[in-house]
């Protein structure tokens, strides 16, 4: 498969990965709150591959960029996620420039930062809880902005759930590498 098609193929698969996230607060504001943890599992499944294509500067910035364009024309790019993107791709390409760009720990180590890349589309509900609870007025069936409210107000479970990302994102490499072993084949190790 060319090269530049295959990079497309996993953007859009990322771009679907958020979109599954963001709509999971249809059934609860907790889920959308939290349901960055658990994507990892999904995110390491188009991250190991777009490294392995990508192998030097560039694949966390192609695939969160990809999403910061589409998010940005659909007007969902708040200044939260235009920065906290930015600073999470930034960190995945610094460590894996350091860790080595065809080294399987590179990918590993850099994913980390990457994985968390869910809470900065989130992150409007910290940095903009009243923007956050109108919108939900506006949007959202009645009284959902009053059970958004007590998930806004809990920052400890917030933490937790942040710190809990990271366990997630090392299986959740652990799982993509025995599942795409192709893939890592093409790694210097």
């Amino acid at each position: 498969m060319n090269k530049t098609l295959k990079i497309a193929l996993l953007a859009i698969a990322y771009l679907a990965i958020f979109i599954l996230g963001g709509t999971s607060g249809l059934i609860h504001p907790m889920c959308y709150a939290y349901v960055g943890a658990l994507l990892p599992l999904l995110f390491a499944l188009v991250y190991l591959p777009t490294t392995c294509t990508i192998q030097n500067f560039g694949a966390a910035t192609v695939l969160n960029g990809f999403l910061l364009i589409l998010l940005g024309a659909a007007g969902e790019a708040d200044i939260s996620l235009v920065v906290g993107l930015i600073l999470l791709s930034a960190a995945a390409e610094i460590i894996r420039f350091f860790c080595g760009y065809s080294e399987i720990k590179g990918i590993r180590f850099s994913f980390i930062p990457f994985a968390l890349s869910f809470f900065a589309y989130t992150a409007h509900w910290w940095t903009d809880t009243e923007g956050s609870l109108a919108a939900a007025v506006a949007e959202m069936p009645a009284g959902y902005d009053a059970m958004m409210k007590p998930v806004i107000d809990n920052t400890p479970a917030l933490i937790a759930v942040i710190v809990l990302t990271i366990p997630v994102a090392i299986i959740g490499m652990r799982i993509a590498e025995r599942l795409m072993k192709n893939q890592i084949e093409k790694l210097h190790r």
